[in-house]
């Protein structure tokens, strides 16, 4: 997209090919037979509209390309609207998993330094209240009812942009698109830096890997995924559940909204897949327009992967994309070759995650506990032998914002010239997980670097011990721990 490397440029190009097909569909409450009411909708020509009036009105503001904003919205249409005109903006959008601890949010904000804050009235009283930012945000923005918070509203903002003309931004490929901090279930939360290019590599890696087409209809259980819906093609349908609790989500509402709506495709977390599976399980339900389900988090175990195939029909895939915030999508495996590994998943082979996915370059090196300045100081392991996953390519990120330590610690140059100081460099992503390739170029992921037990035998990983141990149907989960 050259001339506006920026996933905003997508969803223009998408509404004006079908501006009246629905980008979003949003629950409201629930009838008096209980059901759940989807009363809101969004249009693509709506969705373009309003995140440019808003957009206009963020630079009106004094949001201006280059800043920094944090963003804490409910999936709604609101978010779509904020995220992409920020993008429109230039503005940096600042996302943060609300379900962390708050000390740890508190110092994601401190760290990222938002000049921005947009999200709902809890938000913003919790922002006041913990203290969030307080040295750097200057401008407030309310999505919602306001509840005596100050500020700005965002329909005062989408007003304040409407009849204006100020040109949006055509931001180049090596602009900071946005900061992504990570859920930090591997350790301290971290911002990952994503530039616009990466966002429009994953969009197409994406859609490439999983034959997305545009006119589907999505149920994104994982709000950041439902953000490249629009640039996709698909309609989002928003679920009725709490997206930072996805083990406790009602699967009768799920499967409600799928069926409803036709749903095409799903995006869930292992723990919700397994819920709604079980669901299916229990009552026989089938699943008749689904032909598509992401689930990518964790491992996916084979029994809920053969549980979900059974509520689906014969020729639906399920996926499990293997990868990062660091870098996503690394590899894909379908479910059925997944079942076919069951087996050696049970007996010690670690997890497979599949075949990377093209063009990307995953190799796996020498377990080495400390930082790795350059790719010649790196011993290469062929296949057959664990070691550390690293990736190159599109999607991987380049840097943390202000973690100068932990980007030497997850980095390594590699020269493609002579040297380093030829113009030839990328950057190489160390994942911090343990794996082997196979014979077949199949990717078998072994667990976390951090987690590894050293016996006197030799490394122990724990996904090459913990299955093992769970493929006895007395034990639901087991855990490897080191104790000596």
């Amino acid at each position: 997209m050259q001339g506006n490397c920026n996933i905003a440029a997508a969803l223009a190009e998408v509404a004006e090919r079908q501006p009246d097909d629905i980008a979003i569909r949003c629950p409201t409450g629930v009838d008096r037979q209980g059901r759940v009411e989807y009363g809101v909708q969004m249009t693509y020509a709506e969705l373009e509209r309003d995140s440019n009036d808003v957009a206009r009105g963020l630079l009106a503001l004094g949001l201006t390309r280059g800043r920094r904003c944090a963003l804490m919205v409910k999936p709604s249409p609101e978010l779509f609207v904020c995220m992409f005109a920020l993008f429109k903006a230039g503005v940096i959008p600042v996302l943060i998993d609300p379900g962390i601890d708050k000390r740890a949010l508190k110092q994601c904000l401190a760290e990222a330094a938002p000049l921005g804050f947009i999200g709902i009235a809890l938000a913003h009283w919790a922002r006041r209240l913990l203290g969030w930012a307080r040295g750097s945000i200057v401008h407030t923005v309310v999505v919602g009812r306001r509840w005596g918070i100050g500020g700005f509203s965002l329909r005062a903002v989408r007003h304040l942009g409407q009849g204006r003309n100020d040109p949006l931004c055509h931001t180049e490929a090596d602009e900071t698109a946005a900061i992504l901090f990570t859920s930090g279930s591997t350790g301290v939360p971290k911002g990952v830096i994503y530039r616009h290019r990466h966002f429009l590599a994953q969009v197409e890696l994406l859609g490439r890997a999983f034959g997305i087409q545009p006119g589907g209809v999505d149920l994104p259980t994982f709000p950041p995924f439902a953000l490249f819906d629009p640039a996709l093609g698909l309609t989002s349908v928003i679920p009725d559940m709490d997206p930072t609790r996805p083990a406790r989500a009602n699967p009768e509402k799920l499967v409600d909204a799928i069926e409803r709506f036709g749903v095409t495709q799903m995006f869930g977390s292992p723990a919700l897949i397994d819920r709604l599976s079980r669901h299916g399980a229990r009552t026989g339900t089938r699943l008749s327009h689904l032909r598509k389900v992401l689930s990518a988090g964790a491992p996916v175990p084979p029994d809920v992967v053969e549980r979900m195939q059974r509520m689906l029909p014969d020729d639906a895939e399920i996926w499990t994309p293997y990868g990062a915030t660091e870098c996503l999508p690394v590899a894909v495996i379908e479910g059925r070759e997944l079942a076919e590994t069951r087996e050696a998943t049970e007996q010690g082979a670690g997890t497979c995650v599949g075949r990377p996915v093209e063009p990307n370059i995953v190799r796996i090196i020498r377990t080495v506990d400390g930082p790795i300045g350059r790719w010649s100081d790196v011993e290469e392991l062929p296949p057959g032998e664990v070691g550390e996953i690293t990736v190159a390519g599109p999607t991987a990120t380049e840097c943390y914002w202000a973690r100068a330590s932990v980007t030497t610690a997850a980095k390594i140059h590699e020269a493609l010239g002579e040297s380093l100081e030829d113009d030839g460099v990328r950057v190489v992503h160390r994942m911090g997980d343990l794996g082997w390739f196979d014979e077949q170029g199949r990717l078998w992921f072994c667990g976390r670097k951090s987690q590894r037990v050293e016996t006197v035998e030799g490394a122990r990983y724990t996904e090459q011990v913990e299955p093992i141990f769970n493929a006895d149907p007395r034990i639901r989960r087991s855990a490897l721990v080191g104790v000596g």
